[in-house]
This record gives C-alpha cells, sequence and structure tokens, in this order.
C-alpha cells in the first residue's frame, strides 16, 4: 500500500465520519455542516466566481508580498554574512524580530498605510523576511571553507567569487529557507485579510463568520490547507529534491 493510497482512505474515513456525525448530531447547519453541503457551497462559490475571484486577490498579494521577502531575506542574509558589524547589530536585531509573530505588526501596519492593501502586503513581507534572512545567513555560513579555499587559490575573488561558489554551494539551504517562508508567508497574509479588508480568502472567511455560514467558513479553509499543502508539496519538495538529486545528496525517487 504506497502513501498516495493510504492519504485517499484516511481523508475517506474522515469525510464518512464527518458526514454521519453531522447528520446524527443534530446539531443544526450553522453549527456544524455536513461534508456534502460543505462541498456543495465550496463548488457553487468555485462556479459563481465568489471563492474563485478571492483566490486570485490572496495569490496577486502572496506572489507580491513574497517576492519582496525572498529579496529582501537575500540581501540582509547576505550582508550579515559578510560583514560582522551587521551580524553584532542586524543579525541580532532579525533574531529578535524572528521570534515576533507577523500579525502583531498589524496594528502598526494598519496607522503608517491605513486599512488597505499596502497594510496586508506589509504583514506579508514582515512574515517571510527574517526567516529567509536567517536561511540565507546559514546557507552562506555554512558554505564549506575548502570550497572557498580552492576557488580563491584559482584566482576567484568578487561577484564571481560569490555567484561561483558562494550562491550554488548554499542553494538547499536557501531552498528550505524558501519553503518555510512561503508557509510563514501564507499563514500571514490570511491573518491580514482576515483583519483587513479588500477581499481574499481570508476577508471571506470573516464574511463567512459574520453571517453565520459554517459551510462558506469551511471552505475557504479547505481552499487555504489546499493550496497551502500544493505549493509545499508540488513546488517546493520538489524543487528541492531535483536540486539535492542534481547534485548527488540523495537518490532521485
Amino acid at each position: 500500500m504506497n502513501t498516495a493510497f493510504r492519504r485517499i482512505i484516511f481523508i475517506g474515513v474522515i469525510a464518512i465520519i464527518w458526514e454521519m456525525t453531522s447528520r446524527l448530531s443534530g446539531l443544526p447547519d450553522f453549527m456544524f455542516p455536513s461534508l456534502t453541503q460543505v462541498f456543495s457551497t465550496l463548488f457553487n462559490g468555485l462556479i459563481d466566481g465568489q471563492i474563485t475571484k478571492a483566490i486570485i486577490i490572496s495569490f496577486k498579494r502572496i506572489l507580491i508580498g513574497f517576492s519582496i521577502a525572498v529579496i529582501l531575506g537575500f540581501i540582509l542574509g547576505y550582508l550579515i554574512w559578510r560583514f560582522t558589524f551587521v551580524e553584532d547589530t542586524l543579525g541580532f536585531l532579525v533574531t529578535a524580530f524572528q521570534s515576533i509573530p507577523s500579525i502583531v505588526w498589524f496594528p502598526l501596519a494598519i496607522i503608517w498605510f491605513g486599512l488597505n492593501d499596502f497594510a496586508i502586503l506589509f504583514i506579508v513581507t514582515i512574515g517571510a523576511t527574517w526567516t529567509m534572512t536567517m536561511s540565507a545567513t546559514s546557507g552562506f555560513k555554512n558554505v564549506p571553507e575548502l570550497y572557498q579555499r580552492v576557488a580563491k587559490t584559482l584566482g576567484s575573488s568578487g561577484f564571481h567569487f560569490i555567484k561561483t561558489v558562494i550562491i550554488p554551494a548554499s542553494i538547499p539551504q536557501i531552498l528550505s529557507g524558501l519553503r518555510i517562508s512561503w508557509a510563514f508567508a501564507w499563514r500571514a497574509l490570511m491573518a491580514g485579510e482576515l483583519l483587513g479588508a479588500g477581499g481574499g480568502l481570508g476577508q471571506l472567511l470573516e464574511n463567512g463568520r459574520a453571517l453565520g455560514q459554517m459551510d462558506l467558513v469551511i471552505s475557504v479553509m479547505i481552499i487555504i490547507a489546499v493550496i497551502g499543502t500544493m505549493m509545499d508539496r508540488v513546488v517546493f519538495v520538489r524543487l528541492e529534491r531535483s536540486v539535492q538529486t542534481k547534485w548527488g545528496i540523495n537518490q532521485a525517487t
């Protein structure tokens, strides 16, 4: 029995238990909707555009915020690795900021930007930047000293040294950082949209709560979980395995 089949069986069992419990519990639909009702709402939301539009809005935000976070994290990681003064000062702050949940920045974001897209993008960027910075820093620091000595002996220096030695050798750890940063950014986006405005899956989730539509709430939760899982397993895990296999770190599966 392979992994995919086990997961299908497991999800199927959960679905049956959910449907039976909903029908036999006697609870009203707004408290515990059945699985069929949830999937009906999910299907209708995708067809009429309510959920589809929210997905598009959220994806635009996550792509912008995550891209900014990756660029900032990469630059900050390089500076912290390259300069001792930056490591002793900015590196210390990055570690401190990493321990602060991204949603805590939301009151400041509202004051600085107002209740709009910029505030949400700020939350998303903050949510991923510090993790990306720490991953990039760790990746640069863990480049084997032997690689660096050999490259310098052969005359590599400056940008050529960074491009041909440091960055390639740190790619596996940077990819792991990208995967974790995406997860933090996705969570930050949902939290920001939940408290903010301007549509998106988080705002749709809040609308469902305000209207007492638990079938809509659970539908959006399913979409959020599916997108998060697909991005992690389909994009980042495969990318990591591809790089590791190419460089002989593990066997192709």
